[in-house]
């Protein structure tokens, strides 16, 4: 007991005399509060606690949105006559622009979420989203330039995909220090919530640029790619407002500011929770230096951190062996071979609203009841059979465009609905939900941007498979992922540990670094005693 109450104080030592006693004197003045505030009181600080957790998680969520939107908007900006004719491309030549569009956002993306490691490791996180936007809006306004330039517009596509890559990383490590555990679970669903939102408004707003602005004019395609600004710009003016990450800020030993910031972002009462929650912090940080002094490359390599780091880049995979991003890119597509014909554009806007309705059924009803394994192999095992069902629709009722929707091409859209939703409420929050709570401090931004690297380097290989997919195979498609989702299955029971209701210092026993934290019990009330030491040292 004796060695694990030092190494929480050794921390508050690391600051000088002054701070430390600050530190103290400001937990007593708290404690002081604390016995003269009544219920009503700590009721509204848990309230004011639960708006500003929620705030800060839904405004970096923001960056998932970016990333759905840029990536979706293009597709159907890419059919617009008024972009071919302003970019001067031949009818032959469209194929290789969409390639082309599509892919470079994408290795943009990818290089973005290890540039955005050092930055955010040296400047903290709220910088690190900042900067990410204001490249990402750099990006956009090079996009919006009619210049007739294709490669003005392919090097816009690039800047924004550095500054969505690092948005990306930071949306799950914001999401992760921020959240209070009981709400980490439904605040970290936010990322696909928003990137849900942001695919469903990319297909609407194509829909009604194609109908209702003249084709004669630029801006039935500078509308669609300029709306990008506003959530762009919004990212990064709201994170001015916030308080930097407490974990972030104790890392770097900075302990009287972490302690301030976790008290604005828990709503400002220091209460014995929230003191045990900033003492954890301390301790979860001194146990990863105790391992080993400054972060190397070989510390990857330790068992606990090795697995982690598997688990981050298979679950992205595995997210995409789903099949889902195939059909968010290439909807139309897909549902055209169930018959849908010059009707596909405007039944893949309502795909996008049945995606955010499975997300709000995740938040609200599985992500904390249910934890993270089970979700996440009931979802498979539903897309698994609803894949299975719509490769046997098509195979048995083969559809004709030219004789519209049939019952059973009706049955099969229905079916892709219904997978759609099934993977909102499992396999699309949940890996981006996991790779933001599994990794210590030390890591935590190479390990959420090797994940987020991963998802990016499989999004694009994914999307240059697809199409050949769909015109080769056909029908054959869906059963192909069918068999991925029931392997996804086996996947979670032997690798994915369960998370619910562990803090991030904790997730150190998840994975067997340590055998437990040294946080609990009679530590707290060592606690207590010791900084009473310290402010006698400090006098």
């Amino acid at each position: 007991m004796s060695s694990s109450s030092s190494t929480v104080y050794h921390r508050l030592d690391q600051a000088d005399s002054s701070s430390a006693s600050s530190l103290q004197d400001h937990e007593s003045d708290d404690e002081v509060e604390e016995g003269s505030v009544d219920f009503e009181s700590d009721d509204m600080s848990n309230k004011l606690g639960t708006f500003r957790a929620i705030y800060v998680v839904a405004l970096c969520s923001i960056g998932s949105f970016l990333f759905a939107y840029d990536t979706g908007i293009v597709g159907g900006v890419l059919t617009l006559s008024s972009f071919q004719r302003d970019f001067r491309y031949t009818k032959a030549q469209k194929v290789q622009v969409s390639s082309n569009c599509v892919s470079i956002l994408q290795g943009g993306a990818f290089f973005g979420c290890f540039i955005i490691w050092p930055i955010t490791s040296r400047l903290g996180r709220k910088w690190g989203i900042v900067i990410s936007s204001i490249v990402f809006c750099i990006g956009a306004i090079m996009q919006v330039i009619n210049v007739h330039s294709l490669g003005l517009f392919y090097a816009g596509r690039v800047i924004s995909g550095l500054g969505t890559g690092g948005a990306t990383v930071m949306v799950p490590m914001m999401a992760g220090e921020f959240a209070p555990k009981h709400l980490r679970g439904r605040l970290g669903a936010c990322f696909q919530l928003f990137f849900a939102s942001g695919v469903c408004v990319s297909y609407w707003v194509d829909y009604a640029a194609s109908k209702g602005i003249s084709e004669t004019s630029s801006t039935q395609w500078q509308v669609p790619v300029g709306l990008q600004l506003v959530p762009g710009a919004l990212l990064g003016l709201g994170m001015l407002l916030i308080k930097e990450s407490p974990r972030w800020l104790a890392k770097k030993g900075r302990n009287e500011e972490a302690w301030r910031s976790l008290l604005w972002i828990r709503g400002g009462l220091g209460t014995p929770e929230i003191r045990q929650e900033f003492h954890e912090i301390l301790t979860g940080v001194e146990v990863e230096i105790q391992t080993s002094e400054g972060f190397m490359w070989k510390e990857l390599l330790l068992p606990s951190n090795r697995l982690r780091m598997l688990i981050a880049i298979t679950i992205q995979l595995a997210q995409q062996l789903t099949g889902n991003t195939s059909l968010a890119y290439f909807a139309p597509q897909f549902f055209s071979l169930l018959g849908t014909g010059n009707k596909s554009v405007f039944i893949t806007g309502f795909f996008g609203i049945v995606k955010i309705a499975g997300v709000v059924v995740y938040i609200l009803f599985f992500v904390d009841s249910l934890g993270r394994r089970k979700p996440l192999m009931f979802g498979a095992l539903i897309m698994g059979i609803l894949m299975l069902i719509v490769a046997i629709i098509i195979v048995t009722n083969p559809p004709n465009a030219a004789e519209g929707i049939s019952s059973v091409g009706a049955a099969g859209i229905a079916t892709i609905y219904l997978e759609a939703f099934a993977f909102n409420f499992s396999w699309g929050p949940g890996p981006w939900l996991y790779i933001g709570e599994i990794f210590p401090s030390r890591i935590r931004e190479i390990g959420i941007g090797t994940g987020a690297a991963s998802q990016w380097l499989f999004n694009f290989v994914m999307s240059q498979i697809t199409p050949h997919a769909v015109a080769n195979l056909g029908w054959r498609t869906f059963l192909m992922f069918a068999i991925f989702n029931f392997a996804n299955i086996f996947y979670v029971w032997f690798f994915v540990r369960e998370t619910n209701g562990k803090s991030l210092e904790e997730m150190e026993v998840v994975f067997g670094t340590v055998a437990r934290l040294p946080t609990k019990d009679s530590e707290s009330q060592a606690a207590e005693g010791h900084t009473e030491t310290i402010n006698e040292s400090s006098k």
